[in-house]
């Protein structure tokens, strides 16, 4: 908890400008096109929160919300692993979450996609290997496709993931 302080004392405040919206509209073009030709019109999406501080999930929303709008472009967001084509996992795997991320896994129907969002899915992040909660990143418990960088990443950033994790 003091390391995630000293860092929001030392940088301060950031926000990040929206990207230009035809930026936007052409991406999410491309997605809707990979979309209807792997999935036949269809992506569902099961997000799984695997012991992360909840920045993710607030960007991983935001895709969702009026100006990105993910699911103009044919992607959903579904309440079970058992409807989802892909899985877009946040935060370190916690000792708690390792058995949970790798049953949502063994019950998400192939060929499934999996998508770590943020660092902390990727490299532990601010969390830390050495922790005693920890399992470890993502890819220790379960095969990831694709990464997504930043902490936490932006939309955009994350609709690009999901992008290239369809695209293979």
């Amino acid at each position: 908890m003091l390391t995630i302080l000293k860092t929001i004392f030392r940088i301060g405040r950031r926000t990040e400008p929206l990207p230009a919206s035809n930026q936007v509209d052409a991406l999410g073009q491309k997605l809707e096109k990979a979309v209807r030709k792997r999935f036949k019109g269809s992506l569902a999406i099961r997000q799984v929160d695997a012991g992360s501080c909840n920045g993710c999930e607030l960007e991983i929303h935001a895709t969702n919300n009026c100006y990105y709008d993910l699911e103009r472009f044919g992607c959903h967001f579904v309440a079970s692993p058992r409807h989802a084509d892909m899985l877009l996992v946040t935060g370190p795997v916690t000792r708690n979450m390792e058995t949970a991320l790798r049953m949502t896994y063994d019950a998400t129907p192939a060929p499934k996609l999996v998508v770590a969002v943020g660092d902390c899915a990727a490299n532990c992040g601010i969390f830390g290997r050495d922790n005693y909660a920890i399992a470890g990143s993502v890819d220790d418990i379960i095969p990831v496709d694709v990464v997504v960088h930043g902490c936490p990443p932006q939309p955009a950033d994350i609709i690009n993931g999901i992008l290239k994790a369809i695209e293979g």
